[in-house]
Formats: structure tokens, C-alpha cells, sequence
């Protein structure tokens, strides 16, 4: 369950299909990066990238969520909006990414759970596990110092979590996975 959520999308009248008009916010869970639909209550001001207090009691903003929906059902603004909110979202969590990089561990003789993260290939992946024998990683600056070939760290953890939620991937790390996922194993 999220707590907390990103606004990724804005709809002051709803969606166009709908009959009843009510202003409808498309969410990013804060923990699990779950996929939200909620409707707003009246007479709040409500901004894209604006983070959302989604739990049980005592909302100010959201007055009830709608539901889980996946990656299609986003408007194309959500979709667009969605690469900068997960990378504002995995800077919040640094510690969480940090500690992630720290604890990997081989999925089987050949794959390695660093593997799944797109833009770490055998090199980077030799030298990260080299690097953090030494000394655990402190932070994503820590990181770039000490594994300079990693150019970005923020955006190999946005840019699976967003492989994730569009579907594309079998194992499912960060997010959570969509119902009747048949996939999905968390590491």
C-alpha cells in the first residue's frame, strides 16, 4: 500500500470518455512505484511533479483513489511527465538505490541481479562489485567517483523502473508488479 504518491497527470474535468466530470489525478506510488488513478477533492490546487499524501486517513488533497492502472491506461502527458518524476523519485530515495547496490547478489551462475539494470554491462558490473568489496557505496556521488564509468546512476534505476511499468521486463525489482502478472518475482 502507497502512502504517498507523485502527481504524473492533471485532469480538471476527468477524462474525456467519462459521463460524470470530476477532476482525476494519474499517480506514482512512492514506495512501490504503483500506478494510481484518484479523484480530487473540490477546490484544491493540484500541480504535475506535486508529491501526495494517498494513505487511508486524513488526505488533504486526493479524496479517493480509483484504483491501480497500468502503464497503457496513462494519458500520453503521464507518459511523458513519467521519466522525471521516477528520476526526482530515485534521487528521494537514494539511500534505498544505494542500499540495493550494496546487497545484489548473482541470480544464478550466469546472471548477476545487476544484470537487469540497463546500462551496466560486464565491465561496469566487474568494477561495481570490485569497488564495493573495498568499501560499501555511500551515495550516487560516492558511486560516480569511485565507478566513473557510470555516468548516470539515477537514471539506470529510472529507466528499469519505467522498462517495469511499461511491462517489458520478466522480473520485476522495483516496482510493483501489475495484477495477473504471472511474472513478476521481486529481488
Amino acid at each position: 500500500m502507497e502512502d504517498y504518491a507523485w502527481v504524473i497527470e492533471y485532469l480538471p474535468l476527468g477524462h474525456a470518455s467519462q459521463i460524470k466530470k470530476e477532476p482525476i489525478v494519474q499517480l506514482l506510488g512512492t514506495k512501490f512505484f504503483t500506478l494510481l488513478e484518484a479523484t480530487v477533492k473540490p477546490n484544491v490546487n493540484i500541480m504535475l511533479g506535486q508529491k501526495v499524501y494517498v494513505g487511508k486517513e486524513g488526505r488533504q488533497e486526493i479524496d479517493h483513489i480509483k484504483g491501480r492502472i497500468t502503464y497503457d491506461k496513462l494519458t500520453n502527458a503521464a507518459k511523458e511527465a513519467l521519466p522525471n518524476i521516477l528520476r526526482k523519485a530515485v534521487e528521494e530515495r537514494e539511500a534505498d538505490f544505494i542500499n540495493f547496490l550494496n546487497n545484489a547478489k548473482p541470480i544464478s551462475i550466469r546472471v548477476h541481479t545487476l544484470d537487469l539494470l540497463p546500462g551496466i554491462g560486464k565491465k561496469n558490473m566487474e568494477a561495481l562489485l570490485r569497488e564495493r568489496e573495498k568499501a560499501k557505496f555511500q551515495s550516487f556521488e560516492d558511486l560516480r567517483k569511485r565507478v566513473p564509468s557510470l555516468i548516470d546512476p539515477i537514471g539506470i534505476f529510472a529507466n528499469r523502473i519505467l522498462s517495469e511499468l511499461e511491462g517489458k521486463e520478466r522480473q520485476y525489482l522495483f516496482a510493483k508488479p501489475p495484477f495477473g502478472s504471472e511474472s513478476g518475482r521481486r529481488y
